[in-house]
Formats: C-alpha cells, structure tokens, sequence
C-alpha cells in the first residue's frame, strides 16, 4: 500500500500534500484502517520532517472531520450500542477540562483505536473546539514515535532492526497468549 501511494505522490507531485490530507481524512472517517503506511509514504516523498508535518496536518484534519460527521450521524444510535467500556462511558458524559486531558491521554496510548476514541467524543458531551485542540495535542506525541519508528525501518538502520525484531516479538507473544486462552 506504501508504494502505491509514494507512486500517486510521485504521479501528482503538485497536488501530493493535498492528497495526502484527503487520504488521512478518508481513513479517520473509517476508523479501523491504521494510518502508519501513509505516514511512511509521506516521509519517504516528503522527508522526515516534512513528512511528519503533513502527517500531523491530515490527522488533525481527519479528526475533525470524523468528530463532525460521527457527531451528526450517529449519536442517537451509537449512545445505545457502544461497547459498556468504563472508559467510553467516561469519555461520553466529560466536558471541559476533564474532557481535553482524557482525549489527550487516550490519543497519546498507541492501542486504544482512534476511531473509537473520535467516535465516543462525537456523540457524547464534548465540544467540537475542545475535541480538536485535545485530539490534535494528543496525536502529536504518538504520531512523532510513529513517524521515527518508520524512518527508522525504512533507512534500514540498526534502530530500525531492534523496531521490527521487538514489534514481532510482541506479535508472537500476543498470539501465543491469545492461543492459550
């Protein structure tokens, strides 16, 4: 999928930053597609830096986006068929300040899903400000290892080794563990 999209980059060089924005957005309105292959393409075309920036850009964007279609099409359905997780419930009635720093929390934890996380605030008692200053300040942080972490795999270095060898490990091990139960 990388390579697909470095092509469409590569293809459409005025229009790259653009596209890559529109793609980000696509894939937070779907909210189960990881965002790590578009990351790595805009990093390869664009450098680590400037990468890294656009990613942030389109992730912020898609947030946005999501937080605003979520909120009007789905909140009278969702409130009644969202998982009875404490956190979801938490997140659905915060507002203000304690709202802000959950998003922040839950955006900077790499394995909570962040559909999930744009999904619950956009039908509970968040604001849209409050939602987008959190969501874009909580991304940053995840979004930096990410983005070093996919340099790092994609220059090959020994960083990069360590990354993928750890990353398999913990794929193994999940795996083993889910077997045994």
């Amino acid at each position: 999928m990388q390579e697909w999209v470095v092509g469409l980059f590569q293809n459409y060089r005025e229009a790259a930053v653009l596209i890559s924005i529109l793609l980000n957005i696509g894939i937070s309105i779907l909210g189960v597609v990881p965002s790590v292959f578009l990351t790595a393409a805009n990093i390869v075309v664009f450098g680590p830096v400037g990468g890294t920036a656009i990613s942030a850009i389109g992730e912020a964007a898609g947030a946005a986006v999501s937080f605003f279609l979520y909120r009007k099409g789905f909140k009278r359905w969702a409130e009644k068929q969202l998982p009875a997780k404490r956190w979801i419930q938490t997140l659905l009635t915060a507002r203000g300040k304690d709202a802000f720093l959950m998003i922040i929390g839950l955006r900077i934890l790499p394995f909570v899903p962040s559909g999930l996380v744009t999904f619950a605030a956009a039908i509970g008692s968040v604001g849209a400000s409050t939602f987008i200053a959190a969501s874009t300040i909580g991304k940053i942080p995840a979004l930096l290892i990410e983005a070093y972490s996919v340099y790092q795999v994609t220059q090959w270095t020994v960083q990069g080794k360590l990354i993928l060898i750890i990353f398999s490990i913990i794929i193994m091990y999940l795996g083993i563990k889910n077997r045994r139960t």
